[in-house]
């Protein structure tokens, strides 16, 4: 039986390895539907080729400029929030791949449940900014979301090993990014183009630089929260340089339950798409006798903040880790134009967070609203401040 799929975000990285995996298994999965933000030349190629029924751009001028070079094609072409939210209801498509980037993911991740889709979801932001809502719907649909980032499809496997209430802690693996070791002297003089040369992992720009400061294991702890219903006090945080390990479960008998695997999203991706089932490919396999080391060390949290800053903003809870959210989102969009220096990343987001009165049980607009109010607040910080440090 063919499994119709929707990929929201078919342009980024998750979204073209999505479709490497959709083109091994032609009479397993099927595309219905694509979304990018503006790289309309890479999306029209992924059109002509899987031929979906529909697909979304985010700016209205570039939609346009779609439907003119498709002509012909039967896709329809949808514009903006509304386009991307229609996409992710697509009647008949079965499953949405949210492959999109921070806090655009939630509202479609949202929608697509609301409308009774299977969820596989790489982005995380959606849970670390409303995954009290997200789960509770998805409980309510009885849905199982399915984690694609590595570390979060490594418990879910790690899971099945036991009960949910015999697990005593998982603990999430991090590379330590480029960075690893550095001190605060090192990373003063730091520059995008070093931020962006991940040592293990070929990412889209945004999570790459999360990497660099802990940030993305930081809110990897706080979507691991709400998917595997854990307490904060039960998700640690180790940094493991070789990325074999992909993360651990501890259970209560003392018991650890560990995934292993190369380095590749194209093996989670897959998983994703294919659970219950485990489908056989040719991806690349552990090379046992090569692979002769595997270390670990706690995470510096004194040089590396961020991943404090989640675990804080996790446990006011409300609307606060959507401050965080969208505060990142501005930091990380200033040090790659070259206006905000790398340390102060960690020190823009403190700011921000010491200002937000965080509301307890957040709704869709309050948590839309956290998100404004986070931005905003940043880029006023910005303006007022030249040195957060």
């Amino acid at each position: 039986m063919v499994k119709k799929i929707v990929i929201l975000g078919s342009t980024g990285s998750i979204g073209r390895q999505t479709l490497e995996v959709v083109e091994q298994f032609p009479d397993k999965l099927k595309v219905m539907g694509l979304s990018a933000k503006n790289n309309i030349e890479l999306l029209e190629k992924q059109i002509r080729k899987h031929k979906p029924l529909a697909a979304a751009v985010w700016q209205e001028d570039k939609a346009s400029a779609l439907k003119k070079r498709i002509a012909g094609l039967h896709t329809e072409i949808l514009a903006g929030e509304e386009g991307l939210n229609t996409l992710a209801a697509q009647p008949e498509a079965e499953m949405v791949v949210v492959a999109l980037v921070g806090f655009s993911g939630f509202k479609p991740t949202f929608t697509a449940l609301q409308a009774d889709k299977e969820i596989a979801l790489a982005n995380k932001e959606a849970l670390v900014v409303g995954g009290e809502l997200i789960m509770a719907e998805a409980r309510l649909r009885n849905k199982v979301i399915r984690p694609v980032d590595s570390e979060h499809s490594a418990i879910f496997q790690c899971l099945q090993a036991g009960d949910a209430k015999e697990v005593e802690r998982i603990v999430l693996t991090a590379s330590g990014g480029p960075f690893f070791g550095w001190g605060k002297k090192e990373l003063a003089a730091v520059q995008p183009e070093q931020a962006l040369k991940h040592p293990n992992w070929e990412m889209g720009a945004k999570i790459t630089i999360d990497s660099a400061t802990l940030m993305n294991k930081g809110f990897e702890v706080l979507e691991a929260r709400w998917l595997f219903d854990l307490q904060l006090s039960q998700i640690d945080v180790v940094i493991h340089p070789q990325s074999i390990v992909h993360s651990l479960v501890e259970y209560i008998d003392g018991s650890t339950i560990a995934q292993m695997g190369p380095p590749s999203m194209l093996h989670p991706i897959q998983y994703a798409l294919s659970y219950p089932e485990r489908w056989a490919n040719a991806l690349t396999r552990l090379q046992w006798k090569k692979e002769s080391r595997l270390n670990f060390a706690p995470p510096d949290l004194e040089t590396f903040p961020c991943l404090r800053y989640a675990y804080q903003a996790g446990e006011e809870g409300g609307t606060m880790p959507a401050v965080l959210n969208a505060a990142n989102e501005i930091a990380v969009e200033k040090f790659m134009e070259g206006q905000l220096p790398f340390l102060c990343i960690p020190a823009l987001l403190k700011a921000v967070m010491v200002r937000h009165r965080s509301k307890a049980k957040p709704t869709l607009e309050d948590i839309v609203g956290a998100d404004a109010w986070g931005r905003e607040n940043a880029k006023k910080i910005l303006q007022k401040k030249r040195s957060l440090i």
